[in-house]
């Protein structure tokens, strides 16, 4: 995937990822991705987190990669980061690491730090010391291009309603959206709490965890149009090549990885769905049945990653959230298998009976779904969700809705629930074994899928960006 071979003058770079596991995973790929490509590579961690990825990153030390962590000590007053998860939220409030973090730059100084941007405080921190700064943010330049169209020109103040959709000007493809889909932050004409933009505008660059091939006209778009250095250096899940990579990327899995495989050997290719909604969003007890209902309905087989329930508790009691008797029918059956918990994501993606993936959107899933060749039922939550959707559905045509409208934070209830009517029948169109239309869907999220490995490989898009970024580290850290 990367060369290996060893830069006579190794370029220092520290990572220094966010909490969240949306944005904590992706991050970690990355400092590896730059490790095999002769950078030396120090991720900068806490405690709880280190043992997350620890192993991963043994393997790359025996096979004489440069990575290595670093963890910055908590002081006694950061009660939320001793006990934080994969499911943090974007808002988690991390500022108790500006002092660890100003003295480590400090005294070991890189050549350059890549930091997440939620971490809102760190351009302050860090450009003091003089050390340069380049920023992941976690997306992809279509919803990028998104935002800055809705930033800059407001075309979704110009209509009457939430449910009125309107154009987005001067895109490359006519995209289409309600306000009803927008954050709310934005609907209120307010700036993200989380966004800094004297953050980007003092960074020297920012890496994309995307590839060309997969959205050219919105990475010329981006580049040109907001004149921000940019690379392109994903798809990052690629560098995890073995099986051991694969099963334990992120939290441990709820579920032995054999029995999974087990379960996922003994149907056939292309006839199990995949349902996960990530690590951080939360649906509602009556939506959680509302989809059981509509995935038992549909008679295909599928692996449910059952996530945070909003509102099981209620006076004290937990609330309904399953039919009647639906886990022991589906299980008897051998129709549906429930994992309750973390589950080893690019292992069940890559498996050949897996022919459809029901996501939530989140970039990290549907890049993921992309490089497996799955085609999609999008259904997003919060975010920019509701714009990934567009470009899977409607630019690049390897995904059909289930009907979600309404965007809400992670933690929110929402006001509409997607009835069972419509998840049978999204799940019946695409996991149905006639129609030409998901033939063809399926047909280009397996080409999408060859472009995304050959951009990762010598010579391709994303190898040469990121070679081509450590050349410019090495050329300013002199």
């Amino acid at each position: 995937m990367a060369s290996q071979s060893i830069r006579r003058q190794r370029v220092h770079i520290f990572f220094f990822p966010f909490v969240g596991g949306g944005h904590f995973i992706p991050m970690i790929d990355l400092s590896r991705l730059f490790a095999s490509h002769g950078a030396t590579s120090v991720i900068l961690t806490i405690p709880n987190d280190a043992a997350v990825f620890q192993n991963s990153i043994q393997r790359d030390q025996e096979s004489g990669l440069q990575i290595h962590l670093h963890t910055l000590q908590l002081p006694p007053d950061s009660a939320v980061l001793k006990t934080t998860d994969m499911s943090a939220p974007p808002l988690t409030d991390t500022s108790c690491l500006q002092e660890p973090l100003h003295n480590l730059l400090l005294s070991r100084r890189p050549d350059c730090i890549i930091t997440d941007t939620f971490h809102r405080w760190a351009a302050d921190v860090i450009d003091v010391t003089g050390v340069p700064r380049i920023i992941f943010n976690g997306n992809c330049c279509f919803s990028r291009c998104c935002d800055h169209v809705l930033e800059t020109q407001l075309p979704h103040n110009k209509v009457e309603s939430d449910s009125e959709p309107f154009l987005l000007p001067g895109r490359p493809d006519k995209i289409k959206l309600c306000r009803s889909q927008l954050p709310i932050f934005l609907r209120n004409g307010i700036e993200f709490p989380g966004k800094s933009k004297k953050s980007e505008q003092n960074s020297f660059g920012q890496v994309i965890n995307s590839f060309y091939a997969l959205e050219p006209a919105y990475v010329d778009y981006y580049r040109n149009v907001t004149g921000k250095k940019t690379w392109m250096v994903g798809p990052v899940s690629l560098y995890n090549r073995n099986q051991e990579d694969k099963a334990e990327r992120g939290q441990p899995s709820a579920i032995d990885k054999y029995s999974c495989l087990n379960w996922l050997d003994s149907h056939k290719p292309n006839s199990v769905l995949y349902v996960s909604f990530g690590s951080l969003a939360r649906m509602s007890s009556v939506q959680i049945y509302e989809l059981a209902s509509g995935l038992e309905a549909s008679g295909k087989s599928f692996i449910w990653v059952v996530g945070k329930i909003l509102g099981i508790e209620e006076n004290g009691e937990a609330k309904k959230h399953f039919p009647d008797g639906f886990e022991e029918r589906i299980s008897s059956s051998k129709r549906g298998l429930i994992i309750k918990g973390w589950a080893p994501q690019l292992l069940i993606l890559e498996h050949e009976s897996v022919g459809g993936f029901m996501t939530h959107c989140g970039w990290n899933s549907t890049l993921e779904a992309v490089c497996a060749g799955v085609p999609m039922i999008t259904w997003p939550l919060s975010a920019e969700q509701f714009y990934n959707e567009k470009l899977v559905a409607e630019v690049l045509k390897i995904g059909l809705r289930v009907g979600s409208e309404e965007w809400a934070s992670w933690n929110m209830e929402r006001k509409v629930v997607v009835g069972r009517e419509k998840v049978e029948a999204a799940v019946r169109r695409l996991m149905g074994d006639d129609g030409g239309e998901v033939v063809e869907m399926r047909r280009r999220a397996k080409g999408l899928a060859v472009e995304g490995r050959r951009a990762v490989e010598e010579g391709g898009s994303s190898f040469s960006d990121m070679d081509a970024l450590i050349k410019e580290i090495e050329s300013f850290s002199r």
